[in-house]
């Protein structure tokens, strides 16, 4: 006789880290794809999802997980599946993402791709888990860098890991190299004054063929938010909603990565 799990007959508990099963119903068959299903599912996807989530969201580990979820084994398999790069580098989580930035756009009657990406970064303390960093030497922090870049929005466009000690100049060059493909559209790129300097602006004009605008705060004779810098750093306060990236806990920069997109496919799900 097979055993079903608790989440199989549908008695698990809800959870603040949740999704709804409409707004699963977005990405499901996508996730659902990942692998060619050659027998029938042990756990429901949806819990599965939910389960990667709450690691997510609370910052524990994969072994803490509540026993009403699928085993944290099932938990930590699937999303091993869906962050493993595929062609051209690029993991499930991040084709996910792109679609519902995409559909967002179109919702609010934007293009689907963006003219304009605001860039800035952030750096995060490593835990004693994880096996890659750096020393970042302004910031005092020994960890790993996450640089992002969004449209007016804050929706996320790019998206790239390296270690505390990489310049903002050049992970942001390594970011528009990793996501260039769907940046085709964009003919500005909004910057702080820490990418001044260097050929930046020469090297974004060669890949994008797009402008670079630098705002200084020196030049705002009062304190004052810089003018459309505020949009990514409200992106950056949507990741401190979860544990997980309060201290980066990944062996391996990819993961952290896919941590950060996660987050987002997270907030766009519930949000839009």
């Amino acid at each position: 006789m097979a055993v079903t799990s608790p989440s199989s007959r549908g008695s698990r508990r809800k959870y603040p880290s949740d999704v709804t099963r409409e707004q699963f119903a977005k990405i499901e068959a996508d996730l659902a794809g990942a692998r060619k299903a050659t027998r029938p599912r042990e756990h429901d996807l949806y819990d599965v999802f939910c389960a990667v989530l709450y690691v997510l969201r609370e910052g524990c580990r994969w072994r803490s997980l509540p026993h009403d979820f699928p085993g944290w084994q099932s938990a930590y398999y699937y999303f091993c599946v869906w962050k493993e790069p595929c062609q051209g580098g690029e993991s499930l989580i991040d084709r996910v993402l792109r679609k519902l930035v995409e559909a967002r756009r179109e919702k609010d009657g934007r293009t689907r791709r963006t003219s304009m990406i605001i860039a800035d970064s952030r750096s995060v303390k490593n835990a004693d888990t994880a096996e890659e960093g750096g020393y970042d030497a302004g910031k005092k922090i020994s960890g790993i860098k996450l640089h992002l870049a969004t449209d007016t929005c804050g929706l996320p466009h790019g998206i790239y890991a390296s270690p505390a000690g990489m310049g903002d100049r050049d992970g942001l060059r390594r970011l528009i190299g990793r996501s260039w493909p769907h940046l085709s559209e964009v003919l500005k790129v909004l910057v702080d004054g820490g990418y001044t300097g260097g050929e930046l602006a020469e090297d974004i004009k060669w890949l994008l063929g797009a402008q670079v605008e630098v705002a200084k705060r020196s030049e705002l004779h009062t304190f004052a938010v810089i003018p459309k810098r505020w949009v990514v750093e409200r992106s950056f306060a949507w990741l401190d909603k979860c544990r997980r990236l309060w201290k980066n806990c990944e062996r391996k920069l990819h993961t952290s990565q896919q941590m950060a997109s996660l987050c987002f496919i997270s907030v766009l799900l519930k949000r839009y």
